[in-house]
């Protein structure tokens, strides 16, 4: 049986890297863009509301950071309305959407800007005092910023979780440019009687 040393194999790596065997440059944007189309996301709408306003946006770059204590990040555009509310109020809602969300994820992407002044005008959410926006049906995680980081053309939020709320289990996913759905193998899953402004 062989056996592989670590150490030596990162050293070995390491030295790849120095020699020039691995380019030190960034990779090509579109390289990079296409790329990411094969790596499945969750599909997810920052929500928050305070001083800064109430705003929401979809995003996709949004995970986990820790249990102890639970945290979580997401990367909003530094220039996007959702990133100065969220810089502003000190708080965001991270929403996780069912499956049946599409609409909504269509709507807080910005695609019916044109005809919503409000992205949240006819969408079911619950905003009580001293509470961050939850959208019905999903998974929320309400947080607190703990630590606001530039990187590139994103700001990166970290959020230590003040409350969790469970919402429906089927998340709607993103992959190679489209909507899809997670299920097991060989099941089917009829959603058609949920409405996505329910």
């Amino acid at each position: 049986m062989e056996v592989v040393n670590s150490v030596g194999h990162l050293k070995g790596c390491a030295t790849m890297f120095q020699s020039g065997m691995i380019d030190a440059r960034s990779a090509a944007r579109g390289a990079f863009i296409d790329a990411m189309r094969i790596v499945a996301n969750s599909v997810a709408v920052v929500t928050t509301d305070g001083p800064g306003g109430l705003q929401g946006a979809t995003v996709s770059a949004f995970s986990s950071v820790s249990a102890d204590p639970p945290t979580i990040l997401v990367c909003l555009r530094s220039q996007s309305r959702i990133a100065q509310a969220v810089a502003e109020n000190g708080a965001f809602c991270v929403n996780v959407l069912p499956q049946y969300a599409q609409e909504i994820a269509e709507r807080f992407a910005g695609g019916q800007d044109m005809h919503f002044a409000n992205r949240f005008e006819g969408i079911g959410y619950e905003c009580e005092p001293g509470f961050l926006p939850i959208l019905h049906g999903a998974t929320a995680f309400l947080c607190g910023i703990e630590q606001i980081v530039t990187s590139g053309s994103h700001r990166i939020f970290i959020g230590q979780v003040r409350n969790v709320r469970r919402g429906a289990p089927e998340p709607l996913t993103y992959f190679d440019g489209g909507y899809h759905r997670v299920v097991p193998q060989n099941a089917t899953t009829d959603y058609s009687h949920h409405s996505s402004l329910d």
